[in-house]
């Protein structure tokens, strides 16, 4: 089965439409996180993150933010719609120049594939991690090759 290519740009919104967004350029990574935080945020086995660049992000609507500081140490702002509650961007403080998309709230999710999956120490059992794809048990030191292996995902789609 051949995934859907990614057409720019990308949108999506709350479960309510109070809360929109537009992205105009190509996401940096897609991976999954398999860790108690991500499971407790997503209300399923893991939570998605897809890194975009934050001045690529048009955001519509009022948002509500909460902080939590992660076992690495750096701070996590949250956004989330305040009317239905739905979590739609993490913006790390690692790294001020993007923000982490929660892609089940994007219109189109036919394309969402995980290049890679994060504390899979976590991962609850029953879940299928494919082999194919990056691995780590804990949070990478770096995010180097999660970028790297959606990039050349892009190269071999022609995108």
């Amino acid at each position: 089965m051949s995934r859907k290519k990614i057409r720019l740009p990308l949108t999506g919104r709350c479960q309510c439409g109070q809360v929109s967004y537009e992205i105009v350029a190509m996401p940096l990574t897609l991976y999954a996180c398999h860790c108690s935080e991500c499971q407790r945020q997503s209300s399923s086995a893991y939570g998605m993150s897809m890194p975009v660049p934050k001045a690529a992000c048009k955001i519509s609507g009022e948002l509500k933010y909460w902080n939590r500081v992660a076992d690495s140490g750096h701070t996590v702002q949250c956004a989330f719609c305040p009317v239905c509650g739905t979590r739609m961007f993490h913006l790390p403080s690692r790294n001020q120049e993007i923000i982490n998309v929660k892609p089940g709230t994007l219109d189109d999710t036919k394309w969402i594939d995980p290049v890679g999956h994060l504390w899979t120490s976590s991962a609850q059992s029953g879940t299928c991690i494919p082999d194919q794809r990056l691995q780590y048990t804990r949070q990478p030191k770096t995010f180097g090759p999660l970028f790297a292996a959606r990039q050349a995902e892009y190269e071999a789609e022609g995108a």
